[in-house]
């Protein structure tokens, strides 16, 4: 009777989830294909992902600690709750205009050994994963200290990795470093050190199976920004917060919260192919606008002068040309860079702000984000890192008609930067301006969560092309990596497309381009922002051939629609995507050898449409091709070369 009394006893407790070993909850996409279980076991928590029927993540570690109560372990599982949702939402500055998005959730609820509870949200859509802690206040304490997570990611042995280091704080030009500026590594081994983590977005490949990219949205004021790090494990990489180093020292690691809240969403992203990882929208969807916007912001295209006649243009006669540019090319605005408060001064700076606007050119002015953060000494300084001085200045910036601004340097991603990128971005929308950021954090989210966002640089970008050799020559092999990864969780500020064959001044003696025009021309669709920075310089005007030109007045920087063609990361790239009712599909190649391809294409089946592509010899040029009624097509592409096809 004892034994069978034992039995019962070990049966209930199995079945009510409560054992030392147990699944205690599970959700499942929509389409039925991605599967996402909750396990119990001695006293922690953990899941695992499932696609198709094969093991995406293995059972991977869940939690977090505050430094009122661990809730890493001595965990109990107490219930689940599941549930739908159902939203659609427009945004114009994503990849993705109007977005459909449907969820399976499961919130599951557990106390830990103070007996406070910790509660752990997933949302299940098609092909992606976002998840997120919730804490309650603990007895009488309404506020903590987020110090760490214990959230892993178990990745099977056979997983090769697309990872781009964390780099060193306090390091860099005049210490502004970590401004997610590292290079790539592709294919590289499972588990492979770097001294400081990797940055998200990272990108797993996991051999037959597909593909997993993983990154984090929602992260405001209220939070620190994380990024993935290895651990003992091989096969594990875990969830770490800043380096108390950033910021030069100043600020904690985690989190400061007021009880009850919760943390930024962590997003996992599964494919068979990398179609979903392009086309991905997860970071956007589980976010909300922050705050209403003050008005209609506009975006679009800007010329930029600093990036090839760098500070000596930074005068009066040269911004005027730039302004001129900008008016021939159709462009909504020009960036004026660092060094103008100097240079040009306020009251000049009138003056072109009034001759730009009766060209119907906006101006966009550069800041320093610096306070005490780095030694970065150009100005304009210590106007956007204190709130008297930034709305002083912005109040001016509004009376004169300044359109937007590019704030840089920041340099970290601990909460008290968090605090001043939102700052500056709220401060702004009070003003009408527009922000771009520059060496900063990756955007999680922000195209939603702020109106007046309008994109991140956070990526090895144009300006180390006119100062690097070595990254000049690697430049197809990363852009070839950035549709994959960095850019398609959010908007990136590349500041490219150089018509230049010498990346100077002058378009001679040194400083050549390893790519092609028609690469160049491609790389204006592969990046996304909705306000990007183009490279064109006033002697293109009259030494680019007319179709560039042409090409340049046309494209647009606002997407409706965003489809994978064809690709593989460190390798070649082709991406389509669709403004209104106009396609183009834009491919590069980063290998030694042509690229022949059988692409699909059915935006274009049965159609004429026009093709811009190289030859042998890398000269770029335009014609017509028909397309196939099944959209077949073939193309070639040569290397360090891209082609354009457009309807």
């Amino acid at each position: 009777m004892t034994k069978i009394l034992s039995y019962v006893s070990l049966l209930l407790c199995l079945l009510s989830g409560i054992s030392g070993f147990a699944q205690v909850a599970e959700v499942i996409s929509p389409d039925g294909k991605l599967k996402l279980n909750v396990f119990s076991e001695n006293g922690k928590a953990l899941y695992n992902v499932m696609y198709q029927g094969k093991a995406m993540l293995e059972k991977s570690p869940l939690g977090l600690i505050t430094n009122e109560s661990d809730f890493s372990q001595n965990l109990k599982f107490t219930d689940s709750k599941k549930d739908q949702i159902s939203k659609t939402y427009t945004n114009e500055k994503i990849k993705k205009s109007q977005v459909d998005y449907k969820a399976n959730t499961v919130t599951v609820n557990f106390t830990n050994a103070d007996q406070f509870s910790i509660s752990i949200e997933f949302q299940v859509s098609n092909e992606n994963i976002a998840f997120r802690y919730h804490l309650l206040s603990m007895k009488d304490r309404l506020s903590a200290v987020v110090q760490s997570e214990i959230t892993g990611y178990r990745f099977p042995a056979k997983t090769t990795t697309f990872l781009s280091p964390m780099m060193k704080p306090m390091t860099g030009f005049a210490r502004t470093a970590p401004s997610y500026e590292s290079g790539y590594k592709a294919d590289a081994e499972l588990g492979a050190k770097a001294d400081y983590g990797y940055v998200f977005p990272g990108l797993f490949h996991l051999g037959n199976d597909g593909w997993i990219l993983l990154s984090e949205t929602g992260v405001n004021s209220l939070y620190c920004a994380s990024h993935l790090q290895t651990t003992s494990e091989k096969s594990l990489y875990k969830v770490a917060y800043p380096d108390m180093a950033e910021n030069n020292g100043f600020g904690s690691t985690g989190a400061a919260i007021s009880l009850p809240a919760s943390t930024p969403w962590r997003t996992i992203t599964v494919g068979e192919s990398l179609k979903p990882i392009v086309e991905t929208t997860v970071p956007f969807d589980v976010v909300e606008p922050m705050y209403e916007p003050s008005q209609k912001y506009n975006f679009g295209k800007s010329t930029w002068s600093w990036i090839l006649w760098q500070d000596n243009s930074m005068n009066y006669d040269d911004q005027l040309k730039f302004i001129d540019l900008a008016a021939a090319l159709n462009f909504q605005f020009i960036l004026m860079d660092a060094l103008w408060d100097k240079n040009i001064g306020k009251e000049r700076m009138k003056e072109l702000v009034q001759y730009a606007k009766s060209k119907n050119v906006g101006v966009m002015l550069w800041y320093n984000s610096n306070g005490a953060a780095n030694d970065a000494p150009m100005g304009p300084r210590n106007k956007m890192s204190s709130s008297v001085e930034r709305k002083k200045e912005m109040k001016w910036l509004k009376e004169v008609g300044v359109k937007g601004l590019k704030v840089d340097f920041f340099g970290g991603d601990k909460q008290e930067t968090m605090r001043l990128y939102e700052d500056i971005l709220s401060d702004a929308n009070d003003f009408g301006l527009t922000i771009i950021f520059h060496g900063a954090t990756l955007p999680r989210g922000w195209e939603v969560m702020y109106p007046n966002y309008a994109g991140s640089e956070a990526v090895l970008a144009s300006e180390m092309l006119y100062f690097s050799e070595d990254v000049r020559k690697q430049e197809a092999f990363f852009a070839s990596l950035h549709p994959f990864i960095r850019n398609t969780v959010g908007s990136m500020e590349f500041g490219g497309t150089f018509l230049n064959k010498f990346l100077t001044k002058s378009n001679k003696d040194k400083n050549k381009r390893y790519t092609t025009d028609s690469f160049q021309l491609a790389t204006a669709v592969l990046f996304q922002n909705p306000v990007q920075m183009f490279a064109v310089m006033p002697n293109n005007l009259t030494d680019a051939p007319k179709l560039q030109l042409d090409f340049m007045k046309e494209i647009p920087t606002l997407w409706d629609e965003t489809v994978f063609i064809d690709g593989y990361p460190g390798k070649y790239s082709v991406i389509g995507r669709r403004h209104q009712d106009q396609w183009y599909i834009a491919g590069i190649n980063a290998e030694k050898t042509v690229k022949k391809l059988k692409i699909n294409l059915p935006m274009f089946a049965g159609k004429t449409v026009k093709l811009i592509n190289d030859d042998t010899k890398g000269n770029s040029s335009e014609k017509e091709v028909k397309i196939s009624k099944s959209g077949d097509f073939t193309v070639e592409i040569q290397p360090n070369g891209g082609f354009v096809l457009k309807n």
